[in-house]
């Protein structure tokens, strides 16, 4: 019998599942001397989605998150989720950055890495374990679970026996969307505990409704350690909460060993907490949604889902979407759907159903994944999607990373004449996320504005327009108050873009950020020519010309925000 050890997520996969990764540091300081007197394995605290979240929306350096914390918890180790080749962004980058992320991460105070590689695929997780078992970490290789014809217990205990060979700590099951049943979780767990030395760590989102019967079974099977999350942050798109875990197995032979009265002191914190992003909680993350045994989509992908497609304007495509998400994982050849390849199908099916017509619209991301440079897919690739997307190219068989080129100094280089590196971990910064670290790192960033849940009531002069009535809905009479909310602002420039259809005009097809002008004014271009780069929902998206000519007027700069249908260039 095992007793079990517990892995406190709400500093990082809690919040991502259900708040979109928004929680401030400020807001995780004040807790933390408490939380590390519980006595939990790890706190995990950083990596994930935390790190283009501090940079994009709060403008908070997550270096400084990490340290910061480092400084108030002393006795629990900091865990940080690593996706691998990807380390903490969307794409593979060069050995050297990878070899130099690990070191400044292990540096600033991780001590636990969770490495894990979204298609399965050992030679993307090679250099960031060999790296983190240098530094002296613990390191804990991750299978990254779903259920596919692809996907089997035998191939599951044959990739868990490649990570034993790198030397690897423990190992976790990742099972991003829940799908685990409580058989399959006995089988697979108990099948890894005869066939390894390894501490087996199960990490489940409440998503199916299935966890908690599945992380019984998981103990009854030797499990070693569970991942649970402090009750305000639990439940729906994250994982079980810690207390009720905690009181569940007391007195077994599997009891924690956690004191109940210090965790409720950590809950009543957090339910102040929660309060505070009640505006970003969404009822569809909260909730127990079975459907996702036919969607698979895992929490932290869910409540950004859900974001993405009300800052597109689409939430009424909510469903259409959903439909359209496993007939296009199914065509890309069954990849588990976590970061970064949840966002590369996500995007797809949104693309798909927002665009009118599968596969008009295509990503960057979405062609290199068919061009095999995330890695190997675990089943073959449908030919005709593939021939849609990256025509008669065929896909590499290579480690993709082998490809790439040392960047490390490059950046460093760029970087430097951007006048943005005021310490070393300004440089990986830039590496990771070139389009958006210039702005942060500049000092120019905006933290994004928390609507708070009670507005002040305004001073309204007698004069002004009623702003209390009294609506009778079916009988019933409700007392209403409107209350203004501002002014409307026309943006500087504004009067020179056209709001209507503009002859020849090119449109984006979606909210985001001019990343790439690749024309100007007077440039000849021809009928399918990429004459802009849109960064939008965290993709690169090309913009082509749906004619040829020449470019006659450009409304937009790079670093614009744009919506979908604003007119960006005329092409006569």
């Amino acid at each position: 019998m095992t007793k079990i050890r517990i892995i406190e997520t709400a500093y990082r996969d809690a919040h991502q599942s259900l708040l979109a990764t928004r929680m401030r540091t400020r807001d995780m300081l004040p807790i933390a001397e408490e939380m590390d007197k519980v006595g939990y394995f790890s706190l995990e605290s950083w990596g994930g989605a935390t790190f283009d979240t501090c940079i994009r929306y709060l403008n908070e350096d997550p270096w400084e998150r990490l340290r910061e914390l480092k400084e108030h918890v002393k006795k629990t180790p900091l865990q940080m989720l690593l996706r691998g080749q990807n380390l903490v962004g969307y794409k593979h980058y060069p050995d050297d950055i990878v070899r130099k992320f690990v070191e400044k991460s292990y540096e600033n105070g991780v001590d636990v890495f969770r490495i894990f590689d979204a298609l399965n695929d050992i030679r993307n997780m090679e250099i960031s374990i060999k790296v983190a078992k240098e530094q002296g970490a613990h390191v804990q290789a991750t299978i990254s679970y779903t259920t596919s014809p692809y996907h089997t217990l035998e191939k599951y205990v044959e990739f868990a026996k490649g990570l034993e060979a790198m030397e690897c700590d423990s190992l976790a099951i990742k099972d991003m969307a829940g799908l685990i049943s409580p058989h399959d979780t006995y089988q697979l767990i108990k099948t890894l505990k005869e066939e390894t030395d390894l501490l087996i760590n199960l990490h489940c989102h409440c998503t199916s409704g299935m966890t908690p019967m599945s992380y019984y079974a998981a103990c009854e099977a030797g499990v070693d350690l569970l991942d649970t999350a402090i009750s305000p942050l639990a439940w729906g798109a994250s994982q079980p909460p810690t207390e009720s875990i905690v009181a569940a197995l007391k007195d077994t032979p599997y009891d924690t060993g956690l004191d109940l009265k210090l965790l409720n002191t950590i809950k009543k914190y957090f339910e102040e907490i929660r309060k505070k992003y009640i505006s970003i909680l969404d009822p569809i993350t909260e909730r127990v949604d079975t459907d996702v045994l036919i969607y698979q989509i895992p929490g932290g992908m869910l409540s950004n889902l859900v974001s993405q497609l009300k800052e597109q304007k689409a939430m009424d495509r909510y469903e259409d979407v959903l439909d359209e998400m496993p007939r296009v994982r199914k065509e890309m050849g069954y990849p588990p759907l976590v970061t970064p390849t949840s966002q590369i199908v996500g995007i797809q099916a949104v693309m798909n159903v927002l665009g009118g017509e599968r596969y008009k619209n295509v990503s960057k991301e979405v062609k290199n994944y068919m061009k095999g440079y995330y890695g190997r897919p675990p089943a073959p690739i449908d030919p005709e999607v593939s021939r849609t997307v990256i025509g008669d190219e065929i896909p590499i068989t290579c480690r993709p990373a082998d490809l790439l080129e040392p960047g490390l100094e490059k950046c460093r280089a760029k970087a430097e004449e951007l006048g943005i590196v005021k310490k070393e971990e300004d440089v990986l910064t830039f590496a990771l996320y070139p389009a958006i670290a210039p702005k942060f790192l500049k000092g120019e960033a905006e933290e994004e504005t928390l609507a708070l849940p009670k507005v002040d009531e305004p001073q309204v002069e007698s004069s002004a327009l009623p702003t209390e009535y009294q609506v009778d809905v079916d009988g019933e009479v409700f007392q209403v108050k409107v209350v203004p909310t501002g002014y409307m602002e026309i943006e500087p420039g504004a009067a020179n873009t056209p709001s209507g259809p503009v002859p020849g005009g090119v449109t984006s097809t979606m909210q985001g950020m001019i990343l790439k002008l690749k024309v100007k004014e007077k440039d000849k271009v021809k009928e399918g020519d990429v004459v802009a780069v849109l960064e939008a929902m965290k993709m690169e998206n090309d913009v082509h010309a749906p004619e040829s000519g020449t470019v006659e007027q450009i409304f937009v700069e790079e670093g614009d925000t744009v919506n979908a249908g604003d007119p960006l260039m005329v092409i006569k």
